[in-house]
């Protein structure tokens, strides 16, 4: 298992340890709801260095990056970000990943930390451009600052205003003194705040900067089970639980960034399953009755057919409310229609409502 570069000061705040994507991750500092609840009313800060970063540069960087992935990377600008997939050729997703436009010949990939290596072989494989590639995932480290506070905690660290970066945009100047750090404004959270980008020998100056300057904003580390609570709310897809090898971007609600505009890996495939339609959904919803959802759980009808799988389940923070999400058949998929969650011996009352749970997030 690796550590992550500041483990040592994890443990100092008191964080729970757990392995995870193969890392030695935070899971908890004080407790999921009280971390939930800091990120949902004050300001957060999450270390999530463990997720991967390429570099693909030189003229034949964009081609690369359309051939691989579903979303039309041509439409960024500089200093712009987009949520993208990269579809496999039987269907399913080899990875859901943001992507970063330097300038029109540098792009930073941002993949999820499990699938580091699977990512790098399927781009490398694809790779026929003559693009440059450079794995830098081991010598950065991220911190994801969330919640409403988080442009207050943070302004006096850069001369970047922060208040005038739109969502999904980054800029890359001076933080916390040190040159050349990368701030996105981005999260995984449904609040608003920034993902920082630094190199791991800055990293400690950075994050004790950050801490420091988040003191009189009630600043809290906040570890995974918080980000996942999170992101449950907001209904956005976790790789391993809500979209993997087997299910299709159409099939998870992403045709928004499947672009039929130009081709990538099984563009066609997916395009025919778009207009065909499919015959599964994710959907988002709700318990009735009292219990709370888990990964693997079944979804009947209420004749107890078995009609889809649970993905993600948890009991909502902010709502108070048994909330998950899971693949159904098309005919139990609109809005309001009825389904039951199978717990242990009882099939448990749910409805399938709209994503985000949490209407109230940032977006």
């Amino acid at each position: 298992m690796k550590k992550l570069v500041l483990h040592h000061k994890h443990v100092a705040l008191g964080a729970k340890i757990v392995p995870f994507a193969g890392f030695e991750m935070p899971v908890t500092y004080e407790g999921v709801n009280a971390e939930h609840d800091t990120v949902r009313t004050s300001v957060g800060i999450f270390d999530v260095s463990h997720m991967g970063e390429f570099l693909i540069t030189g003229e034949g960087a964009l081609s690369l990056i359309q051939a691989v992935t579903s979303n039309d990377a041509s439409k960024l600008g500089d200093c712009k970000i987009q949520y993208s997939c990269m579809p496999n050729n039987e269907g399913g997703i080899v990875d859901d990943l943001l992507v970063y436009r330097v300038s029109d010949i540098e792009y930073m990939l941002v993949v999820n930390a499990s699938n580091i290596q699977k990512d790098w072989d399927w781009i490398a494989k694809h790779n026929t451009f003559g693009a440059e590639m450079r794995n830098i995932s081991d010598d950065y480290c991220l911190f994801a600052v969330q919640g409403p506070k988080a442009k207050e905690a943070l302004q006096d660290l850069t001369p970047t205003i922060l208040t005038a970066m739109d969502y999904y945009t980054f800029a890359i100047d001076r933080f916390a003194g040190v040159n050349d750090v990368i701030i996105s404004a981005t999260g995984y959270t449904g609040a608003s705040g920034f993902e920082i980008y630094v190199q791991n020998q800055d990293a400690e100056k950075v994050f004790d900067a950050i801490m420091k300057k988040g003191e009189k904003y009630g600043i809290k580390p906040i570890g995974l089970a918080a980000r996942d609570t999170l992101r449950l709310e907001m209904g956005y897809c976790l790789y391993g639980n809500d979209i993997n090898d087997t299910t299709s971007p159409i099939e998870a609600g992403l045709s928004w960034i499947t672009k039929f505009s130009k081709p990538f890996v099984n563009s066609d495939k997916l395009k025919e399953q778009k207009e065909k339609g499919v015959s599964r959904k994710l959907v988002g919803f709700e318990l009735i009755d009292r219990g709370v959802p888990r990964h693997d759980y079944k979804i009947v009808d209420a004749s107890g057919n078995e009609i889809g799988v649970v993905t993600s389940g948890t009991m909502s923070p902010t709502m108070k409310k048994a909330i998950g999400m899971g693949y159904v058949t098309k005919e139990h998929s609109s809005l309001n229609s009825e389904i039951f969650v199978q717990v242990r011996d009882k099939n448990l009352k749910a409805k399938v409502v709209s994503i985000p749970f949490l209407a109230s997030a940032v977006k």
